[in-house]
């Protein structure tokens, strides 16, 4: 078995710099998408829990950090109770924007990905449209409907459970009050009596805007929501690891004391490395290593890593290592640091090059080591 040392040394180096990086959220990131449904019920003048209109809607919205969010939602009311019918399948469309708060990083801070619960606040303004069928509503009194348009406000809470590997899917549970802040409330809305003649529907009139309990609904939703992919190759943030200049400055310092080592003492720096074979050793340099970095839990090649490994001429003779970061256990970091080993290996052997040796060496000291070295002979 030969030793590589000298490899694991450089690669902490490597690593050391290569987290200086600040993970950063592209324009197209952690954006989501998903669906709801559920039941509504009056706030007041109505048998709690009683004359239960379902619902259905689509949400789409994006996080800005793992703390602040907005999201555009829209759902359909089916049920006429306890009002008129409308004649019409939907009675209501509701249409808002909503601004998201992920209340357990806010107070708990983000750990680096998803807890597997979390509570999320939300709360925004809307446009609600009440459809009318004039056939449906002209009576005794001959009077058609008006379709009516008002202003809308929602406030809820999230109880999300966040699903899978990679935190991509999430469901949730929304209680919610869904106001109508310009709405006749319950004057004439609660009317049902269409025949009498002193007594009719008159949607087009707006009140003041305000928010009253008796323009309100109590709404009850599930849904499930699916994260995209992200640049970083999650489907959430990803937490940067940052260093300041004076770390900087002594990783430079340790790098160039190892130059100094490899050039006062090859021989000595050789051995610890590989074993003495019968053919000559090659010297051991520096600019003989190339290093593939790869993201957390991952060990599929980035475009950088392929950049990299085409550096390697045809023909050349090459030593693999990798290696994981200390997140979690020792089975699947062993099983992870093979496949990024695997990996470079099957690469560079379709541009012609020879993988002497591919071998994973699970987690190597205690920072993040989440690479492939390659030593090329």
């Amino acid at each position: 078995m030969k030793k590589l040392v000298l490899l694991f040394a450089a690669a902490l180096m490597a690593v050391s710099v290569n987290a200086q990086t600040v993970e950063e959220s592209k324009t197209f990131d952690n954006f989501y998408i998903g669906i709801n449904g559920g039941v509504a019920t009056k706030m007041t003048q109505n048998k709690w829990l009683g004359n239960l209109n379902p619902n259905a809607g689509l949400r789409i919205g994006r996080w800005f950090t793992p703390v602040f969010g907005l999201a555009a939602e829209s759902n359909a009311y089916f049920s006429n109770k306890p009002y008129a019918s409308t004649g019409t399948v939907v009675r209501l469309v509701n249409t808002s924007l909503l601004g998201t708060v992920n209340l357990s990083n806010w107070f708990g801070g983000y750990p680096g990905e998803p807890r597997a619960f979390e509570v999320v606040a939300l709360y925004g303004l809307g446009w609600g449209h009440l459809f009318g069928n004039s056939d449906a509503y002209k009576g005794a009194n001959g009077r058609e409907a008006i379709n009516h348009d008002n202003l809308t406000s929602k406030a809820g809470l999230d109880f999300t459970f966040n699903l899978g590997a990679n935190k991509a899917w999430q469901i949730y549970v929304e209680p919610a009050v869904v106001w109508g802040l310009n709405d006749r409330g319950n004057v004439d809305a609660l009317e049902t009596n269409t025949h009498t003649a002193d007594r009719h529907y008159d949607m087009g009139d707006y009140d003041h805007v305000e928010y009253n309990i008796n323009k309100a609904m109590f709404q009850l939703n599930a849904g499930i929501v699916y994260k995209f992919g992200n640049s970083n190759g999650t489907h959430n943030f990803k937490i940067a690891q940052l260093r300041d200049q004076a770390e900087i400055d002594a990783l430079n310092s340790t790098i160039n004391d190892l130059r100094d080592q490899l050039s006062r003492k090859p021989k000595e720096v050789v051995k610890e490395v590989v074993k003495e074979v019968a053919a000559p050793v090659q010297e051991v340099k520096v600019e003989n290593l190339v290093f593939v970095t790869f993201a957390q839990g991952k060990s599929a090649l980035t475009k950088e890593a392929k950049k990299a490994l085409d550096g390697v001429a045809e023909g050349k003779h090459v030593q693999i290592v990798g290696t994981a970061s200390p997140e979690g256990s020792k089975e699947i970091n062993d099983k992870l640091s093979q496949a990024r080993a695997d990996v470079v290996a099957s690469y560079l052997k379709n541009k012609g090059v020879v993988v002497d040796e591919a071998l994973g060496k699970g987690v190597q000291g205690t920072t993040s080591n989440r690479l492939a070295i390659v030593y090329v002979k």
